[in-house]
């Protein structure tokens, strides 16, 4: 597993987790797509706007593994913001290939392209 150096473990003072510590030893949680509700809290919608910006700052229009990315996370952007890379996408795979789809992105967290804190 791909360890991203440099990327946030979690958003700051919070306990919103962004990466892994080590690859679980049964595979990879697999990337599912999960449905963000209008109702979520404001503390969730942080998280992933936090996360949506380290990835932009850390990968940008750059295809980019896995690697140790906390699956849970990934699946609130996973289908829209953040898509297969390849043809051949294995979402239980640590070395999958996955990229920002900025125009999504962009339309989703314009203020994760603005150049100002999350």
């Amino acid at each position: 597993m791909l360890k991203h150096r440099g990327f946030p473990g979690r958003l700051a003072s919070t306990d919103f987790q962004f990466t892994l510590r080590r690859a679980n030893p049964k595979g990879a949680t697999p990337l599912i797509r999960r449905e963000r509700k209008r109702d979520r809290k404001p503390a969730d919608r942080r998280a992933d706007l936090g996360f949506m910006k380290a990835l932009w700052e850390q990968f940008g229009n750059d295809p980019f593994e896995r690697g140790n990315l906390d699956a849970g996370r990934l699946s609130w952007l996973f289908g829209r913001e953040v898509i297969p890379a390849v043809d051949d996408f294995d979402p239980e795979s640590y070395e999958a290939l996955l990229i920002i789809d900025e125009a999504v992105a962009r339309a989703s967290f314009p203020e994760a392209f603005d150049g100002s804190s999350a």
